[in-house]
């Protein structure tokens, strides 16, 4: 996949419950403590709604609004209805990114896109992909790989948020 900026892009991916999250939010707290700007893009499997029911600004969403923007003094956010239901696909929420403002983006899920991604594997939760999806460039684990999965892809400790930033802050250095 061509991404649309030289900001660096990298995946976690894994099935659910594995840790991705808990993970990528150590993760992202230490590379932001290094002085990185960091974005991240989160995969949502299931519906969701960022505003809430009585606000204004939801009562403009139900009235037909396609985006909406929200803005304070501390954040702002964008809504964009999907008025035909479709998987974004991850190019195109990249776009609506400011790269030039960010050193890093994280994302989790999108598995099947062709992008580099760091692979979770729990022993409880042993599903590899690393074998057969060559966008894998490395392994966060808490456990032995098996000698028949063993291709010599970097093994991160899945439990040492440090290293896995510090093999991140490396990667974005080649």
């Amino acid at each position: 996949m061509l991404l649309p900026a030289k900001t660096p892009v990298l995946g976690f991916v894994a099935p659910s419950g594995t840790g991705k999250t808990t993970l990528l939010k150590e993760v992202v707290r230490l590379l932001s403590e290094a002085g990185l700007r960091v974005g991240v893009i989160k995969q949502a499997r299931d519906d969701f709604d960022l505003d809430r029911p009585g606000k204004d600004s939801y009562k403009l969403r139900k009235a037909g609004v396609e985006r909406l923007l929200l803005a304070s003094e501390k954040q702002s956010g964008l809504i964009i209805e999907q008025l035909e239901p479709h998987e974004p696909e991850l190019t195109e929420l990249l776009t609506l990114l400011d790269l030039e403002a960010l050193d890093l983006v994280l994302v989790e899920g999108f598995r099947d896109c062709d992008f580099p991604k760091i692979e979770l594997i729990r022993q409880s939760l042993a599903t590899a992909r690393y074998p057969v999806d060559p966008a894998i460039i490395a392994v966060a684990t808490d456990s032995e790989l098996t000698a028949g999965l063993a291709t010599g892809l970097p093994k991160l400790d899945i439990n040492q948020p440090v290293l896995v930033a510090e093999f991140i802050r490396d990667w974005m250095q080649q």
